[in-house]
């Protein structure tokens, strides 16, 4: 399989140009994601252990999906594409969309725009992405990243920081 293109953005979230997953990492470049945040009627949220086999926070929980957008792809075709990849669900239309977060260091320099869904699960999990996956009531979670924070992926301490206390950035 061919290495992943990603758009190249500016600070302005502008297309600047395209370069492959590892060019993009390696070179600190500005790119684009998704992550989305399914919860369900009890009101907890599904969460995923990275993959021991990513080559970015093997191993760390994170988002119910994320992901990057492909070259030419938009945030909400990512978003839709990404929850039936990751864990099988299949979205009629795009998720409503939260907030959205500038590039930083806590995001590898991706834009993200978050998104929220509801679903009862059953999932169906994509192994080479996904370990395992589990509901969470958001207070647990809350606590969870306060005292152990190295346990997630450094993009989800900060979405789930600004969405516990229903801040948004501006964006």
């Amino acid at each position: 399989m061919s290495e992943e293109i990603f758009d190249v953005v500016n600070e302005r979230d502008e297309v600047v140009g395209q370069g492959t997953r590892r060019e993009v990492h390696r070179l600190g470049l500005k790119h684009r994601a998704v992550h989305v945040l399914v919860f369900n009627a009890r009101g907890e949220v599904f969460l995923q252990k990275r993959s021991m086999k990513k080559d970015i926070a093997g191993g760390k929980w994170d988002s119910s999906a994320s992901g990057h957008l492909d070259t030419g792809e938009d945030y909400d075709a990512c978003a839709v594409r990404e929850v039936r990849e990751e864990i099988g669900l299949r979205l009629p239309a795009p998720p409503p969309r939260l907030f959205k977060i500038e590039a930083c260091p806590e995001t590898g320099e991706e834009f993200c725009w978050i998104y929220r869904c509801e679903s009862e699960g059953p999932f169906t999990l994509h192994p080479e992405e996904i370990e395992t996956g589990a509901w969470f009531a958001p207070g647990e979670v809350t606590k969870w990243v306060n005292e152990k924070p190295a346990d997630f992926a450094s993009a989800f301490g900060l979405i789930w920081g600004i969405h516990h206390t229903h801040r948004c950035p501006s964006a």
